[in-house]
């Protein structure tokens, strides 16, 4: 009943677009931090410990900045596995950002590979941990996925444009 209310008095709707509001100023003061460190190994180790829903608005932010619209998911979670969406040259892609530490789940690379191929879109694996053999394998055989993590996600965040956002990958 009380869910219900919510809903039609919009009530949740505010909550969450406030929640939305407080992630993304977050995201641009860890954007403002992460310049003032010290070294690529500080930058990872930081975001490592950062909010996962920060991270997605940082993420998001830092397509943002490079010009690209964003479509931000309405919810952090029960988002059917994306976090958001950037369009590049009229593509839209699909956004999975992870926080890891350690190196990332290959069920997870294979959960989002079968939700780009039911959709028929290209997408990102934006994560802070390391990429093991399994996990890179899986981003070779699919066209559709790009893994980005370690310098390449730092250089997304420090307004570098991403080489060869193509469709079409070469080995």
């Amino acid at each position: 009943m009380l869910i219900l209310c919510l809903v039609l008095t919009g009530k949740g709707r505010g909550r969450r677009q406030r929640r939305h509001l407080r992630y993304q100023n977050t995201a641009q003061r860890v954007l403002s931090r992460l310049k003032s460190l010290d070294g690529d190994g500080q930058r990872l180790v930081y975001l490592r410990k950062i909010n996962p829903y920060v991270l997605e608005e940082l993420l998001l932010t830092a397509f943002e900045r490079q010009g690209h619209t964003v479509v931000r998911s309405p919810s952090y979670s029960g988002d059917g596995g994306t976090d958001g969406q950037v369009v590049i040259d009229g593509v839209t892609w699909l956004i999975q950002a992870k926080r890891y530490s350690r190196s990332i789940n290959p069920q997870h690379v294979q959960a989002f590979i079968r939700l780009l191929v039911s959709r028929n879109q290209p997408g990102f694996f934006i994560h802070t941990g390391r990429t093991g053999p399994a996990s890179r394998a899986l981003g070779r055989d699919c066209a559709q996925l790009r893994i980005i993590s370690g310098q390449q996600l730092l250089d997304l965040l420090a307004g570098h444009t991403l080489p060869g956002l193509t469709l079409c990958k070469t080995h």
